[in-house]
């Protein structure tokens, strides 16, 4: 769930660049067109955890560990997704050029030519 965030995210913010949009505003841009499915599906499935978290009666120790793995789990690769994804990607590529946007460009001079 996690990575398939972040690998959206990051998507997101490459096609935005590949059209020619500024780095830092392809990033953003993409963060928040995904923050609200983020937090949606991280939002369901703690919900559904609550039931085995607050378990009772036969096995529910071993329920209660379960539903407590989900619970942090989901939470905290919700949190890495949101914050340590998008932060990673600025760090790393913020100095690299999109290669569509340097291939439009370049057939553009061409053009121009």
């Amino acid at each position: 769930l996690a990575a398939k965030n972040g690998i959206l995210i990051v998507e997101f913010a490459n096609q935005l660049r590949d059209k020619g949009i500024a780095f830092e505003e392809a990033l953003i841009n993409a963060s928040k067109q995904r923050l609200r499915p983020i937090v949606m599906t991280t939002f369901t499935t703690v919900t559904s955890a609550i039931p085995l978290v607050l378990a009772v009666g036969p096995g529910a120790e071993s329920r209660m560990v379960i539903g407590v793995v989900i619970f942090a789990g989901v939470s905290l690769a919700s949190i890495f997704t949101l914050f340590i994804v998008p932060g990673a990607y600025y760090w790393l590529c913020r100095n690299t050029g999109s290669p569509q946007a340097i291939a439009n460009e370049i057939e553009k001079l061409e053009q121009q030519d």
